[in-house]
């Protein structure tokens, strides 16, 4: 049997593949994988470019832009390995870390799912990854960055604490290894979810069938907005810290794992903000002698922002089953 089935999502991002596969076939010697590339319905050569280089690749076809869930899903589902192993095409690798994945899985059952540390391009570990619930639950709630409120949100949402140093409570969707037996036990991903949000929702319910670590001696480069020709982060600001779609996805999995009463203060705050940023940044200018309404760009941007939330308001609010997109 094969020991690993990769399983890579595209969307217009051929060269990134090939070259996150030149590394996968380079560095992979102590386990048998098989790779499996769903396809978004590119629109492009992207097929073609792949399986020149790679001819063994099994390639599957979406027929639309379905998201990350959903294709993630069809590989699954076709998969033939004794693990399976989520990879973003703006990976590569370093050295052998399936044989390390793997080693983890063989000799420990009571873990549910692994993942290496990411790094970026300059061998610089990503911080900013959470691994737990808490930090993107703190990062929800938009207020004065003072010493005194810090405290206060830690001690209101604290972090887990766990007597293995590589336990965690989330694991990225970029680089994922998981048994097919555990995915049979909690469900695969799920598929309302577009982008963004479904690892989070993913890694609770894999959690409930085991210990979820994060290797702190296994490393893989991601270099995150590969799709994008200069590899730059969108801006992002304090009011504005999320993009528009992934902020729409991190709402509907706090519904989920969180409730509606969660939810609904979530959305309470959101609502409450919009007076406050607009009369602060208003009050602020006319101290400076300025317009009130002068450079009002960012507070524009929130409020356009929350109309989005708005439109997915009541589906979230009953847990509908849908397509959560932008």
């Amino acid at each position: 049997m094969i020991d690993v089935s990769v399983i890579i999502v595209n969307y217009k991002t051929p060269r990134l593949i090939c070259d996150c596969l030149q590394t996968l076939y380079q560095y992979t010697k102590a386990v048998t994988f098989e790779v499996l590339v769903v396809d978004n319905d590119s629109g492009d050569d992207s097929e073609s470019q792949v399986l020149k280089e790679f001819p063994e690749v099994r390639w599957f076809q979406m027929g639309y832009n379905s998201g990350f869930s959903r294709a993630s899903n069809r590989g699954i589902e076709n998969a033939r390995g004794r693990y399976v192993f989520l990879l973003n095409s703006d990976t590569l690798l370093i050295n052998d870390v399936l044989a390390q994945l793997v080693e983890v899985l063989d000799t420990r059952p009571e873990v549910a799912a692994v993942c290496p540390m990411q790094i970026n391009r300059d061998r610089q570990v990503h911080h900013a990854i959470f691994t737990s619930f808490s930090q993107l639950r703190r990062h929800f709630f938009i207020f004065p960055h003072t010493p005194f409120m810090l405290k206060l949100v830690h001690r209101l949402i604290p972090d887990p604490v766990y007597s293995e140093p590589d336990q965690v409570q989330w694991l990225s969707g970029a680089c994922l290894m998981t048994r097919p037996s555990v995915i049979a036990k909690v469900g695969a991903l799920e598929e309302s979810f577009f982008m963004y949000g479904e690892d989070s929702e993913w890694s609770n319910r894999l959690g409930k069938a085991g210990k979820l670590l994060t290797l702190h001696d296994a490393f893989i480069i991601h270099l995150e907005y590969g799709s994008q020709d200069d590899y730059r982060q969108p801006d992002l600001s304090h009011i504005n810290r999320f993009r528009t779609q992934m902020h729409v996805s991190n709402l509907l999995w706090y519904r989920k794992q969180y409730g509606l009463g969660a939810y609904l203060l979530v959305m309470f705050h959101y609502i409450s903000l919009v007076p406050i940023i607009f009369g602060w940044k208003m009050v602020v200018n006319l101290r400076q002698g300025r317009s009130p309404f002068y450079q009002l760009d960012n507070q524009t941007k929130f409020a356009k922002q929350l109309g989005v939330f708005l439109r997915f308001f009541w589906p979230t609010v009953f847990d509908r089953k849908g397509f959560y997109k932008v």
